[in-house]
This record gives structure tokens, sequence and C-alpha cells, in this order.
């Protein structure tokens, strides 16, 4: 395995093309296997946009002085400005992953970056804004109860993390139809609030995964010898966070195909491009070879031209 990189010259036997799709948990292991490496390479790719917040908590620790806060100040503004168009680009990777589509990781991850800067920027500084409300309710309100004893308090703290919830399950979709479909920001936001509920099974068993591996990081930082805890941190560059996000775009992304993509196209008297994966056999005129051919060894290189492009479908509204 190369970082970022590869050897894509040398060409295996292919792979069949009414070979039977696995479902379910079985499809999204053999996605996570295909892709372990280049899950591994994308995280790592991702967790570059969170050092400016690891920047930010060394500053505060280290650093007791007015430029030190300054200094921590700018890094959480840089992340709180970067992390949305980078989580739109790290979702849009784990959406073609499980589409099954070829990917040059690092090149499309900086263009889904710039092309959909503006509207994952909002979201992601309402994503930051949110985080922070949440977390100052979690300190104040306990205290609040505790000094008051006022019942009117454990109602604003259940709304705060009712809200909190509710953003959470939209945020599983509002990425993922942010970079697949041609809608405004508005009706994303509507989009995902209403996928929210009306898939609510699938988001709860999602956020419930989401939350067993987080606890158990959580508990090895905390009850584990330091030791071995330390070795756990080291490798958050390189996992779990793709893996949990090609969970969500597993998971997710097909609930956008159903209610918001697919409607779109049978207005329209078509069918949605992402489903024609095969053609009638009465239109095949050669013959698909995938499964059958032998593997062809790489020749010596030549230079070549990439290029490439990127479909994106208009969307149904639920209204």
């Amino acid at each position: 395995m190369g970082l970022f990189g590869g050897n894509y010259e040398r060409a295996g036997s292919g792979i069949a093309k009414n070979a039977p799709k696995k479902k379910g948990f079985f499809r999204y292991m053999e996605i996570f296997g295909r892709k372990f490496w280049k899950l591994i390479e994308l995280n790592l790719l991702y967790f570059l946009f969170f050092l400016p917040l690891l920047g930010a908590g060394l500053l505060f620790l280290l650093v007791r002085s007015s430029v030190g806060v300054f200094l921590a100040g700018v890094c959480l503004i840089l992340f709180a400005v970067l992390i949305g168009p980078a989580t739109a680009a790290f979702m849009k990777i784990l959406k073609n992953f499980v589409m099954e589509k070829p990917t040059f990781m690092v090149s499309e991850f900086f263009r889904t970056m710039r092309s959909e800067f503006k509207h994952s920027l909002v979201v992601g500084l309402l994503d930051c804004l949110l985080v922070c409300c949440i977390a100052a309710a979690c300190y104040v309100y306990p205290q609040l109860i505790e000094q008051t004893g006022s019942k009117f308090f454990y109602v604003l703290f259940a709304i705060t993390l009712s809200v909190g919830l509710i953003v959470l399950l939209m945020n599983f979709y509002m990425f993922l139809m942010m970079v697949s479909t041609n809608l405004s920001l508005k009706n994303v936001l509507k989009n995902s609030f209403a996928l929210s509920v009306v898939a609510l099974k699938t988001n709860v068993i999602t956020l419930l995964i989401l939350v067993a591996v987080i606890a158990i990081y959580l508990l090895v930082f905390l009850f584990v010898n330091i030791r071995y805890s330390m070795i756990l941190l080291f490798t958050l560059p390189f996992m779990p966070t793709s893996w949990l996000g090609l969970l969500v775009a597993f998971q997710c992304y097909p609930i956008i195909q159903k209610y918001i993509i697919n409607p779109y196209y049978e207005q329209r008297g078509e069918v949605n491009p992402e489903l024609l994966d095969t053609v009638s056999e009465e239109e095949t005129v050669f013959e698909d070879m995938g499964g059958k051919e032998k593997p062809i060894e790489p020749k010596a290189k030549k230079s070549e031209k990439r290029s490439g492009g990127s479909r994106s479908h208009k969307g149904k509204i639920i209204s």
C-alpha cells in the first residue's frame, strides 16, 4: 500500500457483471474489507482538519498568556471554518465507496471542498455553535438545578439535549444530501429534518452503534492502564472515524435515494442513473468478461492526462 496512492496499473481478473450482491451487514463488511486501506488514508486526511482544534487545546493548556489565548482563538476559528467543507468532502468519498464508484480520493476530496464550500461552511458553523451551546448547558444547568432546586431548569436542559439529538440525526443526511443533490441549503435542512423522523429506526440503530464505539474508547481512556490507552489514542488519526462515517453513508444514503433522488426522476418518467448498473442482454453488443479475464501486469509508465467529472442530482423536497 502506498499512502494516498497505489498501483492502479495492475489489472486483476475483474468483477463479474452479474455477480450477486450481498446485503446488509455482509455487504458493509465486503465494502469495508475492499476499502480498508483507503479508509485509513481517508481517516488520516480528515484528521488533518482537526489539528487546529488540537492546537487550540494545547495552547490553552501550555501557554498561559494573552498571546496564547489569541493564537488558540485563531485556531478555533480556523477549525470552525474548515470542518464543514472537510466533512462534506469526507462524506462524498464515503458515498462513492458505498456506491462502489472509482474515486481519486485526494483530488475528489479537495474538489468537493471547493464546490460545496459555501453551504457546508454554514452547516459546519451551526454545528460548532450547537456543540458549544450543549457543552455550556451540560455545565451550567446541573449547577443551577443544584443551587435552586427548580424543575424549570430540568425542562430547559431536556429541551437543549433534545435539540442536540435531532441535529445529530440531521447530520447523518445533511452533508450526504449536499454532495448528492442540487437542493438549496434551506431544502437540505428541511429534508434532513424530515428524514431524521421518517427513517427513525435506521437512525436509532446507526446512533447506537456510534455511541457504542465512542463509549468503548472513553471507557478505555478512563479505566485502562494509561500505557494501553495512549496506544489507542495514537490510532485516532487512522481510525475509527472513517469506519463510522462509512456506516453512516451505508445506512443513510439509500434513504436519500429512496425519498429524495428517486422520486425526482420518477416524476420526470426517468430512472435514477445510479440505479442503472446494467443494461438488458438484448442491448449488449460485447460480452462482459468481468471475472474471466487474466490478470494484466503493468507496462512501462507513459505520461497520460486524467479527466473526470461528477454528476449532481436534482432532488425532491419532502413536504
